[in-house]
């Protein structure tokens, strides 16, 4: 605690002028008078008790003044003369009040000098940290004395007072409220501005904060070795300092708080008071045992958290909508994206997730338990911007094809899918453990968004492919490998276009050019304008079946496709057209409904349409296999339920 801040801990003192101005006089005399020392002897030595002599008497004696032989007449004594009518009792009753007089004159100086010494030593108190720690220890000595004689009945008043004179506090008692008086200054001070940027408010918690934790740190250190144990300066601190910041909160809660006062208010009260202060490694042992309770009540906090979740959930909301907005003027004003390592790049997947991940940090600086209340309102929000994201891309995808950079601010945002975790280091999944019903809404315009990017980036690739699958039925399958080559040559030229994607949206995208092609080779298999009558002929078009599927896996496996769910798509189909025996046939069909539970009868009636060597009732019996439960579930991928058949 600085100097400047120990000088404020308490009240001011009174200048100890009536102190100075009786030494001077008494210098003229004899000796300086010790100021509080000779008090302390004067009150600790000379207090009246019973069956002692009076003060009076007492300083008769010490200025050695002999009492004359002869004693005044009793007041009784006196009355009795009086009513005799003895006139000569006037002269002891004269003599008899200006003794009186006296006594009312030194009783009026003692307490004026009590009084005088209830303020050294309490003016000592206010400001512990300035006193001396002789002078300190002095101070204390009088009050336990004083505390002592209070509790054995002697009370708060000046020697000699009557019993009914003690309706003033104790001194232990104006101790504590010189204490709480101190605390009361020392937080209500207004902080200063600064240049960060902070509220008033926010300034004020630093400022009462601050002065708390050094205010008792100070305690602890200087005060607590001086004074006895059983005025628990500690604990006087504490809860004057703690009623004080109480009741500055309390005042401040009248008024309407903006967000950020609201989120400040209950950091302090539910997060730094009780940790960072209360809980510091220096005043938490010297705490225990002391009850202080909460800032505010209970009903306030909840309150106030539920208007600091209300508050949080609608900035998340703005500012999403804010970043979605921004974003997307920059794909309708043709403005190229972002490159970062080779990749097409956007930076809203990851102000989105700041965004939500700063209201969860929020949430959880306060309480764990607020952080557990605001994780399903944000994700809730969250999910409101993602679908809002889809519906802006799909705008996107329909206006601006004609716009240069249309293809790159389409893979940007197929990039910004990371946000669904696939590949992504900051990604939601693992960001939050979201419960599968909540990860299938969000996961689901993400998934919307990717497919549609793709295909619109695979659209012209396709419709250029489109008349070589065609020369297949066209040729009647006389030189398909040659028909296939030039397919995959159209392919492996397009390649480069995907480059800019991240890796696992490319490799997303190659599954999605494997599957197109199995899927259109399919599909000329399924015309039925190909009929072979004889056993020669059919295991002649399975080998190049066969052939083709052989190319077609190696190309796209080498250009990085993951889909080995497709590998055996073709070869069984050329499998099937090879055999001849029906037996064996719905062997082959019934393993094959169970690695794609989509091929249907339609399916299967086609590909049996090329043996024309096989009778309808060979044909009847082989498709009845399909009428078996296999015990397949249902594929995670589609391939035939995309072929029609007809």
């Amino acid at each position: 605690m600085s100097e400047a801040s120990s000088e404020d801990l308490v009240p001011s003192l009174e200048a100890e002028v009536a102190t100075d101005r009786d030494e001077e006089e008494a210098g003229k005399k004899k000796k300086k008078s010790k100021g509080l020392a000779t008090m302390i002897s004067v009150f600790t030595k000379g207090r009246k008790k019973k069956g002692q002599p009076s003060l009076s008497e007492t300083e008769g004696e010490s200025e050695s003044s002999p009492r004359p032989p002869a004693q005044l007449p009793t007041v009784e004594e006196l009355k009795a003369d009086l009513e005799r009518g003895r006139l000569e009792a006037a002269r002891p009753l004269l003599a008899l009040e200006l003794d009186e007089e006296e006594l009312v004159r030194r009783q009026s100086k003692v307490e004026a000098l009590y009084a005088l010494l209830r303020d050294q030593v309490l003016g000592q108190l206010r400001r512990p940290l300035e006193a001396e720690p002789e002078r300190l220890r002095q101070a204390l000595a009088v009050l336990a004395e004083q505390e002592r004689q209070d509790h054995a009945g002697g009370g708060g008043g000046p020697p000699g007072a009557r019993a009914g004179d003690h309706a003033a506090p104790g001194w232990l008692q104006l101790w504590r409220d010189g204490v709480a008086q101190a605390a009361a200054e020392r937080l209500s001070r207004r902080p200063a501005a600064d240049a960060e940027g902070r509220t008033e408010a926010e300034r004020t918690f630093l400022h009462m904060g601050r002065t708390m934790k050094e205010d008792l740190e100070a305690v602890v250190e200087r005060l607590k070795p001086l004074f006895p144990a059983d005025i628990r300066v500690v604990a006087a601190y504490d809860e004057s300092y703690h009623a004080e910041f109480a009741s500055q909160l309390s005042a401040l809660t009248q008024f309407e708080l903006c967000q950020r006062d609201t989120y400040m208010l209950l950091l302090w009260v539910q997060n730094l008071y009780p940790n960072d202060i209360l809980n510091s490694p220096k005043l938490a042992p010297e705490l225990q045992g002391v009850r202080l309770g909460t800032l505010l009540p209970p009903t306030q906090i909840r309150l106030l958290e539920a208007t600091f979740l209300s508050n949080e959930v609608a900035s998340v909301r703005e500012l999403t909508a804010r970043a979605l907005e921004l974003e997307s003027n920059r794909w309708t004003n043709d403005e190229a994206p972002q490159r970062l390592d080779g990749h097409c790049h956007s930076e809203l997947a990851i102000d989105i997730i700041q965004i939500i991940s700063q209201g969860q940090a929020k949430a959880e600086s306060i309480t764990l338990d607020l952080g557990a209340q605001i994780k399903p309102l944000l994700l809730e929000e969250l999910a409101r911007f993602l679908r809002s994201y889809q519906r802006a891309f799909d705008g996107f995808l329909e206006r601006c094809r004609q716009l240069r950079n249309y293809r790159a601010n389409v893979i940007a945002n197929i990039n910004n899918c990371l946000l669904s975790g696939k590949g992504a280091g900051t990604s939601l999944e693992q960001q939050w453990q979201t419960p599968p019903d909540l990860r299938s809404s969000l996961l689901r315009p993400l998934n919307e968004l990717k497919s549609h990017g793709f295909d619109t980036l695979l659209q012209s690739l396709f419709g250029d492919l489109k008349p070589l699958f065609k020369r297949f039925t066209q040729t009647r399958w006389a030189a398909p490998q040659q028909t296939l080559e030039e397919i995959v040559s159209a392919v492996a030229e397009r390649m480069p276009e995907f480059s800019e994607l991240q890796d696992c949206f490319r490799e997303e995208l190659l599954e999605a050019v494997h599957l197109h092609l199995v899927k259109e080779y399919i599909a000329r298999l399924c015309k039925r304008r190909l009929v072979l009558k004889t056993a020669e002929q059919q295991q002649q078009l399975a080998g190049h079946v066969q052939a083709n599927a052989q190319l077609i896996q190696q190309f796209c496996t080498q250009s990085g496709s993951p889909a080995t769910w497709l590998h055996d798509a073709l070869p069984t189909l050329a499998e099937i057209i090879r055999l001849q025996d029906p037996s064996a046939i719905k062997i082959e069909v019934a393993t094959y409904a169970t690695l794609y539970p989509d091929f249907s009868k339609g399916h299967l009636s086609a590909i049996l349409a090329i043996k024309g060597n096989l009778s309808s009732s060979d044909a009847k019996s082989i498709r009845s296999i399909l009428d078996i439960n296999t015990g397949a579930h249902e594929p995670s991928k589609a391939l035939f339920s995309l072929i029609k058949v007809g």
